[in-house]
């Protein structure tokens, strides 16, 4: 499991997903969120605006596994 660090209070899946290397630009987040399955916490969710706060865990399909830590 990779650790995306953020340094603000949360971040939006739609960064968190740039920040863990999964798309390239903030852009491309809406059509990553519908072809691609995300799991917060054991939860199915794909809004790009969705906070994610330090010890969430993250699931993508394709792409591995994340946690957010604070810096």
């Amino acid at each position: 499991m990779k650790e995306i660090q953020i340094s603000t209070e949360y971040i939006a899946l739609g960064q968190f997903l740039k920040l863990a290397e999964c798309i390239d630009t903030g852009g491309q987040a809406k059509f990553f969120l519908q072809e691609h399955e995300i799991i917060i916490n054991g939860e199915a969710d794909n809004r790009r605006g969705r906070k994610l706060y330090p010890g969430d865990k993250i699931e993508v399909a394709g792409h591995g596994s994340f946690t957010v830590g604070k810096r």
